[in-house]
C-alpha cells in the first residue's frame, strides 16, 4: 500500500478523532460543567432559574428587560422592577441569593446586606474582580476598575493622592469655572425648558478634562464622544453570546466598530500624553504637573523601576477616569435635580441652607462640609437612583460566606438596587423621597441599623472618585440654587435604565425660573 493510500485512510480517522475531541470539549464546557455547578449549588441551598444550553439565562434576561422598557412608568421611584426585572422576579422566586447563568458561566446574584459587606471588604482576599467581557475591556482597559494585584495597588495609590485632600481642594476653582460656563449657557433658556442631563454631561466632561488631564472639554471631546459610542455598543451586546470559537473567526459589525473606536481612543490619549511630555522637554513646564495625568507620567518615569507603570497603564487609567469621572457625577446631579424639581419644598430647604452659608458668592471649600441638608438630599438620591447598580467579583478559592460555602471560580454579581429599595431595610415608605432618613447619618438611616447603603461600594475597592463626585455635585447645586428655581417639565418621560450606569433614557427636562 502506498504512502498516499495510507494518508487517505489515516486523515479521515484523524479528522474524526479531532472532531470527537472538540465535541467532548464543547459539551464539557456547555453541558457538564454548568450541570455539575447547578447541582452543587442546589445541594448547598442556593437555587435559581434552570440552565439553558449555551445561552444560560441570557435570552430570558434580554426578553424581560425589553418587555420592562417598552413603556415608561409614572413618575414613581419604584424602579427596581423596571431596571432589573429579572433580578426582581428571581429574588421573589428563589430568595435573596440565587444562581443565574451568563452563557455557561454561573453567577451568584447576591442581594443580602451582610454577605455583600463581607464580600466587598474582602478581608481574606478571596474575592478579586472577575474577568470582564471584551467590550468592557475596550471601554475601561485594564484600569483601576478592572485590574488586580500589584498593578491595581500602584494606581490606587496615585488616584488616592489625586482625588483627595489638598489635591481635591485645588480642583475646586476649575469646578467653579466649569459651572460658570454652564450657567452662562442657561441664561439663554431662562423661563424655558432645559435638559439638565445633557447639560451635566457637558459640565462633568469639562471638569474631568480640566482637573484630571489639564485640558478643556473641547480638546477631549473626541475621546468623550468615542467613549459614549463604545458604552452604547458594550451595553447593547452585554447579553448577546455566540457559539465558542465563532467570535475568533467572524466579527460582528459592532465588534469591528468597537475595535476601531479602541484604536482611535488610544491614539487620541497618546497625542495628549505626547503634548504634555513635549512641554516638559521644551522647558515650557517644570514638570509633568500635579493633575492625574501628571501623576501617571511621573510614575511612568519613576527612578524606581518597580514603581513604574507602562504607557498602556496610562492609557487604561485615562479611559477609566474619562468615563467614570463623567458618569458618576452627571447621573447624580441629574437625578438630584429631577427629585428637587418634584419636591420643591426640599428644593427650597436646600436653597435656604446655601444662601445662609454663601449668600450669592461662589461656594468656598472650607464650608462645603457644612451643607448638611444638601448631603441628606444627595444620600437619598443615591439610595433611590445609585449610579452603579451592580458590582462584580469572583470566588478565588472555596470559601465560607455567611452560612454558605461557595466553590472556587464562581462569579459573583452584587446587586445594589434591591438593597436600596427593600422595605424590610428602609421601611414601608422605601419608595418615597425622604432625605430626613439621613438626618442622623448613614448608620442610623435604616431599620435595625442594617449596613445597606453602598452607592460607591465599600472596602478597599470603594470608588476612589466618590469625594470628587460629591464635591463637584455640591458646587454645581449650590451655584444653580443661588440663581434658579425649577420644576419638572410636562414633556419629561420617566424611563430610568441601565447603560453601564443608571441613566434617564430620555433626559431630565425642567423649567427654569431665574430668582
Amino acid at each position: 500500500m502506498s504512502a498516499l493510500e495510507n494518508l487517505v485512510i489515516i486523515f479521515p480517522s484523524f479528522l474524526g478523532l479531532f472532531s470527537l475531541l472538540t465535541l467532548i470539549k464543547i459539551l464539557h464546557k456547555l453541558w457538564w460543567t454548568p450541570t455539575r455547578m447547578q447541582y452543587l449549588m442546589g445541594s448547598r441551598g442556593i437555587n435559581g432559574p434552570p440552565y439553558r444550553f449555551m445561552h444560560g439565562n441570557t435570552k430570558k434576561i434580554l426578553s424581560m428587560k425589553r418587555e420592562a422598557m417598552e413603556k415608561p412608568i409614572s413618575v414613581s421611584h419604584n424602579i427596581f422592577p423596571k431596571v432589573l426585572p429579572h433580578i426582581e422576579s428571581w429574588v421573589r422566586t428563589y430568595g435573596r441569593n440565587y444562581v443565574q447563568w451568563y452563557g455557561a458561566e454561573a453567577q451568584l446574584v447576591v442581594t443580602e446586606p451582610d454577605l455583600i459587606k463581607e464580600i466587598l471588604n474582602n478581608k481574606d482576599k478571596a474575592f478579586p474582580k472577575f474577568d470582564t467581557n471584551p467590550l468592557v475591556k475596550k471601554l475601561l482597559g485594564d484600569g483601576l476598575v478592572t485590574s488586580e494585584g500589584e498593578r491595581w495597588a500602584k494606581v490606587r495609590k496615585l488616584a488616592n493622592h489625586a482625588f483627595h485632600g489638598e489635591s481635591l481642594k485645588g480642583m475646586i476653582p476649575a469646578m467653579i469655572a466649569g459651572v460658570e460656563i454652564m450657567l452662562q449657557r442657561w441664561k439663554l433658556h431662562e423661563g424655558q425648558e432645559i435638559d439638565v442631563y445633557e447639560e451635566f454631561r457637558l459640565l462633568t466632561s469639562e471638569v474631568i478634562s480640566r482637573t484630571a488631564f489639564g485640558n478643556t472639554y473641547q480638546k477631549g471631546k473626541n475621546i468623550f464622544d468615542m467613549l459614549m459610542r463604545l458604552t452604547l455598543l458594550t451595553s447593547n451586546n452585554s447579553y448577546k453570546l455566540r457559539f465558542p470559537g465563532i467570535g475568533k473567526l467572524f466579527k460582528t459589525k459592532d465588534e469591528i466598530e468597537s475595535d476601531m473606536l479602541e484604536i482611535e481612543i488610544y491614539n487620541n490619549i497618546i497625542e495628549m500624553i505626547e503634548e504634555r511630555k513635549e512641554k516638559v522637554m521644551n522647558g515650557d513646564e517644570d514638570n509633568f504637573g500635579s493633575d492625574f495625568l501628571g501623576l501617571l507620567l511621573k510614575a511612568h518615569h519613576d527612578a524606581n523601576v518597580n514603581q513604574r507603570i507602562s504607557v498602556d497603564n496610562i492609557i487604561d487609567e485615562c479611559k477609566t477616569f474619562y468615563f467614570a469621572g463623567q458618569e458618576t457625577t452627571s447621573t447624580l446631579l441629574s437625578w438630584t435635580i429631577f427629585l428637587l424639581a418634584i419636591h420643591t419644598d426640599w428644593q427650597e430647604e436646600v436653597r435656604k441652607e446655601v444662601l445662609n452659608l454663601f449668600g450669592h458668592q461662589n461656594p468656598n471649600p472650607d464650608s462645603l462640609a457644612k451643607l448638611k441638608i444638601m448631603s441628606m438630599v444627595f444620600n437619598e438620591t443615591l439610595r433611590l437612583y445609585p449610579p452603579a447598580i451592580t458590582m462584580t467579583r469572583k470566588v478565588e478559592r472555596e470559601v465560607r460566606v455567611g452560612n454558605h460555602i461557595l466553590p472556587a471560580n464562581l462569579n459573583l454579581y452584587i446587586s445594589i438596587l434591591p438593597l436600596h429599595h427593600d422595605p424590610e431595610i428602609w421601611g414601608e415608605d422605601v419608595h418615597s423621597f425622604k432625605p430626613e432618613r439621613f438626618s442622623e447619618g448613614v448608620a442610623q438611616a435604616t431599620k435595625n441599623n442594617t449596613a445597606a447603603f453602598f452607592p460607591f461600594g465599600m472596602g478597599p475597592r470603594n470608588c476612589v472618585g466618590s469625594n470628587f463626585a460629591i464635591t463637584e455635585s455640591k458646587i454645581a447645586l449650590c451655584m444653580i440654587l443661588q440663581r434658579y428655581s425649577f420644576t419638572l417639565s410636562p414633556t419629561y418621560v420617566h424611563m430610568p435604565y441601565q447603560l453601564i450606569t443608571l441613566r434617564p433614557q430620555h433626559g431630565v427636562q425642567v423649567l427654569l425660573q431665574p430668582l
